[in-house]
């Protein structure tokens, strides 16, 4: 498939990974299909040119495939190896120092090649969409991270494992920025682009950001365990409760209950101290566990109730009585033997029908511009419960109170609990289906809501990535 437009393919194309590197040269012929789409969209970035005047580095795919340095070639058509929960926990179980430089270089491997193909992803963009400010921004951390860990050698001892930590967690910090400028990106986009294609762009980087941070995350979490005063190299975690990032044993109700009391302060927060705010109920299979990575399971269940508690509340307040207490939030529990299933009822009234077509979007809906101007509150994100902030202070994280230590960068980033930003719905479901689930939401105008999360019990599911083929099919 041909790309959308370059800058001028008649001219020499000036590659660049960064201002300081080396520029290389070449020259692309060009078809006559090629050219009609460059005109149609020099058209479109003269239209847009008012909006930004910022250029981007731009890199077309066929470059990056074709003409580009051999270095980027090399990476983006390496396939990425996902992983299954089973698999970290097995692996990390008995860590010894082999075990850990193995991971390391597992770790160092696998970003750049799967920061390439989402370099390819964003090549493919038309050249009006990329020079959006903040997706060229992303852009631009993205091949410097590239760059970055292309050029780290192999790991061979602990001195080289403990550099490769450092650039992870540099790395980790500098793209806490990237899920909101990604959303204004999206948003001021939208109409350039079909909207179906820009949420599957989204859903695409947002996936593979995720898979990052769960390889990252996992790495860092064995080198501190590694390095622990009670840690004995070769010694069973199996009494644990965490291997790395990796809950072993997540009961489903502990979570639910964790959550459901953030979500009532955060209630509290946003609405009053004198507001009524609903019961959250708990029933069905009580003992279920399986395992997970517990701040992916905070923040979905957290995003549902938190949008289930707000509706009841307005809609209550706007009731003939509403000094009785609201109607309840029931959570069921249902265990399979593949699979666990979590549904959230309320009677919040339903979700009104004119953003009912919107519900997974990140670009559309009718209420764009109030999400923009919320989202420019919001510089960092590490899309965690935990960083939103209830009376000056934070969320503590069901994993912090456990075991001491807290994954997620939300320490870093913090929003208030009032702003709607109009993407807790499709992130959530980004996360649900990255470990081979699924969200769905059925809702009763006039009633209320039934959201379904259904996740695996097993661990056995390998994380869901875009792969080579997948991106050579679009």
């Amino acid at each position: 498939m041909l790309p959308f437009a370059v800058q001028d393919a008649t001219k020499t194309l000036r590659l660049t990974s960064r201002p300081r590197a080396s520029i290389i040269t070449a020259r692309i012929p060009v078809s006559p299909l090629l050219t009609s789409r460059l005109i149609a969209d020099r058209n479109n970035s003269n239209i847009t040119s008012k909006r930004w005047s910022h250029t981007a580095k731009w890199r077309p795919v066929q470059v990056l495939d074709e003409y580009g340095p051999p270095a980027l070639r090399l990476w983006v058509v390496k396939e990425a190896r996902p992983i299954s929960l089973r698999q970290l926990m097995v692996f990390g179980r008995s860590l010894t120092e082999a075990r850990l430089i193995s991971s390391a270089n597992y770790v160092r491997t696998e970003l750049p090649t799967r920061i390439a193909h989402r370099i390819r992803d964003m090549q493919r963009l038309p050249y009006v969409v990329v020079t959006n400010p903040h997706i060229s921004d992303v852009y631009e951390l993205y091949y410097t991270a590239f760059d970055t860990f292309r050029r780290i050698r192999e790991v061979k001892t602990l001195e080289d494992n403990e550099h490769l930590c450092k650039e992870i967690s540099k790395m980790l910090r500098a793209h806490l920025t990237v899920i909101p400028k990604l959303a204004m990106g999206i948003l001021e986009c939208s109409g350039l682009m079909p909207a179906a294609e820009l949420d599957h762009f989204m859903n695409t980087i947002l996936r593979s950001r995720i898979s990052r941070r769960v390889i990252a995350e996992q790495h860092l979490a064995l080198t501190e365990t590694f390095n622990s005063h009670w840690f004995s190299p070769g010694a069973k975690l199996s009494e644990s409760e965490f291997i790395g990032e990796v809950f072993i044993k997540c009961i489903a109700k502990d979570v639910i209950e964790h959550c459901a009391k953030a979500v009532q302060d955060l209630a509290r927060s946003a609405n009053g101290p004198d507001t009524k705010i609903p019961e959250i109920r708990i029933n069905g299979h009580m003992e279920s566990s399986f395992p997970y990575i517990l701040s992916h399971l905070e923040y979905i269940i957290g995003e549902l109730l938190r949008n289930s508690v707000q509706a009841v509340i307005e809609k209550h307040q706007k009731s003939k009585d509403p000094s009785s207490n609201p109607p309840p939030i029931e959570v069921t529990l249902c265990e399979a033997p593949q699979h666990v299933i979590i549904r959230i009822s309320d009677q919040g009234g339903g979700i009104p029908r004119d953003i009912l077509p919107y519900l997974w979007s990140f670009g559309k809906g009718p209420l764009k511009n109030q999400r923009l101007e919320n989202l420019g509150q919001v510089p960092l994100m590490a899309a965690t419960l935990q960083e939103l902030k209830v009376n000056d202070s934070k969320l503590t994280g069901l994993q912090s109170q456990r075991s001491g230590h807290d994954s997620s960068l939300s320490s870093l980033a913090t929003r208030p609990p009032n702003l709607r930003l109009g993407m807790g719905l499709p992130l959530s479901r980004v996360y649900a289906e990255y470990w081979a689930g699924s969200l769905e939401l059925h809702s009763l105008e006039g009633y209320g809501v039934d959201a379904f999360l259904q996740i695996s019990k097993l661990g056995n599911k390998n994380e869901q990535l875009a792969t080579r083929a997948a991106m050579d099919a679009v």
